[in-house]
């Protein structure tokens, strides 16, 4: 009779059912995410439940940035004095320079040398000067490789300053390339292809030296001088 008594009244079940349904919902997106809080009263301990959904990481580092500037530096400021004279630099080369000073931060270097130069011109990646080099085996993995060996790594320690500062040597490279498109007397800007052989013409610095243990010569110049200057040669 018991038993027969507990199914006689199915309409108090149910709002019972309907109501512990309900609870098992949760109202709204935000309130699934909350953490929550149980109590055992047999054992007398909390207990938290929070969603396992990850939250995202948050960096606690500010990520490395370059600017891009809209002329490069130079050691003849009485040059550039009258700029109807002073051809521009290209929007290749300009950004070739940004990602050299990217990559002397990324190195930990204090300073922009030409090696940081060279290496500029293969992450930009799309001169003239950047496919030359790559189709002659210097890419920007041996560059690099080659840079810590010859200048060693920085210390971990140190951090670059935002434009870190070009040492003699990359800004004769800089000058050089300006003096060479003077004196063709050719109209246009000046190229990475100019930056490149800039870098080419220092003969003591780390930039020449590690093109010339990647293989470039004074006929890989010429071959390239030759290249950008064909008309359908574009390095803008």
């Amino acid at each position: 009779m018991a038993a027969a008594h507990s199914f006689s009244n199915p309409a108090s079940t149910t709002p019972v059912i309907s109501q512990s349904r309900n609870k098992s919902k949760p109202s709204s997106f935000s309130s699934f995410l909350k953490p929550h809080s149980l109590r055992s009263p047999w054992l007398g301990i909390n207990f938290s439940l929070q969603s396992s959904k990850p939250r995202p990481h948050l960096p606690d580092h500010r990520p490395i940035t370059a600017t891009v500037s809209l002329s490069l530096p130079t050691a003849k400021p009485d040059r550039v004095a009258s700029t109807e004279k002073v051809p521009k630099w290209s929007r290749r080369a300009i950004k070739s320079f940004a990602m050299a000073e990217l990559e002397a931060r990324k190195l930990k270097y204090p300073t922009t040398g030409t090696e940081a130069l060279l290496m500029g011109i293969l992450i930009e990646g799309t001169s003239v000067a950047a496919k030359f080099l790559l189709a002659n085996g210097i890419t920007l993995f041996k560059v690099r490789e080659e840079t810590v060996k010859l200048l060693g790594k920085a210390d971990m320690y140190f951090f670059s300053p935002e434009h870190p500062p070009l040492t003699e040597a990359a800004q004769r490279a800089l000058d050089w390339a300006v003096d060479q498109k003077l004196n063709s007397g050719d109209d246009g800007e000046i190229t990475t292809t100019h930056l490149l052989l800039g870098i080419w013409s220092e003969v003591e610095s780390p930039g020449h030296k590690i093109m010339a243990a990647l293989g470039f010569n004074d006929d890989k110049a010429k071959e390239i001088t030759s290249l950008s200057s064909q008309p359908e040669s574009v390095d803008g």
